[in-house]
């Protein structure tokens, strides 16, 4: 019975995953809809999906659960809302982390981590979402400024 709902967690939460990464375009600055190429579109669907499921690889390596694919995607999910001082909605999903049994102490060693980074260069290549990932893979990583 528990594993009956750990597959429909993980089929959330996976579907939720996949969901969030269709591609978004943007309209231009005079309101008219650029012409999308139906090719160009799969593509970059490809390549979002086939970057999911490396990342997904990547943190199944990771010991006490953390690396559950529930687990990963809740927990980077709060780590982003927590340093966008959204906590009422990361508290929602602790609850959801919580019920997964996801270890909380690699949620605060990875929170720890990307606060740690400092600031992001808004201009900058960096994303939110990649350094969330890094801290989440290893959440030693030390700040670039420390390394040498």
């Amino acid at each position: 019975m528990q594993f009956a709902h750990r597959a429909v967690a993980v089929a959330l939460a996976g579907g939720l995953f996949f969901a969030s990464l269709l591609p978004a375009f943007a309209q231009s600055q005079s309101g008219e809809q650029k012409p999308v190429d139906p090719q160009t579109a799969e593509q970059v669907a490809r390549e979002a999906r086939a970057r999911a499921l490396r990342e997904f690889a990547e943190a199944s390596k990771l010991p006490k659960g953390a690396g559950l694919p529930e687990c990963v995607w809740t927990g980077r999910r709060i780590a982003s809302l927590l340093w966008r001082d959204d906590v009422d909605t990361a508290r929602r999903y602790i609850d959801l982390y919580d019920r997964f049994s996801c270890p909380s102490d690699h949620l605060r060693l990875v929170f720890r981590c990307v606060v740690r980074q400092g600031p992001m260069d808004q201009k900058g290549a960096e994303k939110l979402a990649d350094r969330v990932h890094a801290c989440w893979l290893n959440p030693d990583t030390l700040p670039p400024s420390l390394v040498q």
